[in-house]
């Protein structure tokens, strides 16, 4: 049996996943968290062999799970399920050590498909966006993106330097550099295109 566990926080589509897997035969749903920081919870509880998660949810977004998953060295796979077909998003969650990569207007029969896949031990990424994922490299690092993140999210400068206990002028400077990089105007724009590229 490959034992999965759902993350998702669109209650809908949490529970049409649920019904679908659990006509498997060989897949069992254990249970399902409508957060990242629920998921975090059950994936430490019920250990399932996959992770099936979101990108954007509350808490922590599927490739911060991912992430925690992978710095932990929990023996779960991940497969994410998501509407965002950005090469920008591929690429991390692949630098996160995500084995599965699947949008959600894919067919139904394709997830199923690709959890024993996943289980085997092969990856299932979405053929079209392994294409494009390496067409475009993500020019922003860590921080960057972080402090872009959070300032296109509406916050100042002064908080988002409280908040990563960094100087308003370090702040300053990543913003600065970040909007260089990706050759526009201000943080708004800056924070538009990484978001639109899958960066963010």
């Amino acid at each position: 049996m490959i034992r999965i566990l759902l993350a998702e926080d669109q209650a809908m589509v949490r529970g049409a996943l649920s019904a679908l897997l659990g006509l498997e035969s060989d897949i069992e749903v254990l249970g399902s968290a409508a957060d990242g920081e629920a998921a975090w919870r059950e994936l430490q509880r019920l250990r399932p062999d996959v992770l099936v998660t979101d990108i954007e949810m509350p808490g922590l977004t599927g490739l911060e799970l991912a992430q925690r998953i992978q710095r932990q060295e929990l023996p779960i796979k991940v497969v994410i399920v998501t509407t965002f077909a950005r090469p920008g998003f591929l690429r991390r969650a692949l630098d996160a050590g995500v084995s599965g990569y699947l949008l959600k207007d894919a067919p139904a029969e394709n997830l199923a498909e690709a959890l024993r896949t996943v289980h085997r031990g092969g990856r299932a990424i979405d053929p079209q966006l392994a294409l494009e994922a390496w067409s475009e490299a993500d020019p922003l690092n860590d921080r960057e993106r972080q402090v872009l993140r959070l300032a296109g999210e509406g916050q100042a400068a002064g908080d988002i330097a409280t908040q990563l206990n960094l100087s308003h002028g370090t702040v300053r400077n990543y913003l600065s550099e970040a909007i260089g990089k990706l050759g526009v105007n201000n943080r708004i724009e800056a924070y538009r295109l990484a978001r639109q590229k899958g960066w963010l």
